[in-house]
């Protein structure tokens, strides 16, 4: 029966499976389906990191190649470096085994936050600079510290 509900609703194998550990009937839970429900769970905690990285990467690297812009670009940009950095400070408090993972997903999320910064790089108008690909580094210009650090703008 589990197993049809896994399939048939989602939701409601949840609701089945936390009353079945809550009454510690062990011998009838989906265990296959739990697994990967908490696999994926694993996954999910970590691709929100690196999402939430991405952007705080992107706009600190927008910040810092496009440094001349004007005040009213730039408060767009302090904004979502705040909300983002949040983000990711949440995430790292919420799920503190993530602080090891942390390398990892900078290393997988700044390629990434590079073609974003570019791209939007390229959206300039009113006469602000459009900058050359060259001029944002391959390899991310800042330090651990220095993305967490609530008063770092990458300026």
């Amino acid at each position: 029966m589990s197993n049809n509900l896994y399939e048939s609703d989602l939701q409601l194998w949840i609701e089945q499976t936390i009353g079945q550990l809550k009454n510690r009937e062990f011998e009838s839970l989906d265990i296959e389906h739990l697994i990967s429900e908490l696999v994926d769970l694993g996954k999910s905690e970590k691709n929100t990191l690196k999402s939430n990285l991405k952007i705080l990467l992107a706009h600190l690297l927008k910040l810092h190649v496009q440094h001349d812009v004007p005040d009213t670009m730039k408060a767009s940009l302090y904004s979502s470096v705040v909300e983002h950095r949040l983000r990711v400070l949440d995430n790292l408090t919420d799920t503190p085994s993530l602080k090891s993972f942390l390398n990892e997903a900078l290393e997988k999320a700044y390629p990434d936050a590079r073609k974003v910064a570019i791209k939007e790089g390229k959206f300039a108008k009113f006469g602000v600079r459009v900058p050359q690909e060259s001029e944002y580094p391959m390899i991310c210009p800042f330090s651990v510290e220095q993305i967490l650090d609530e008063d770092f703008y990458g300026l």
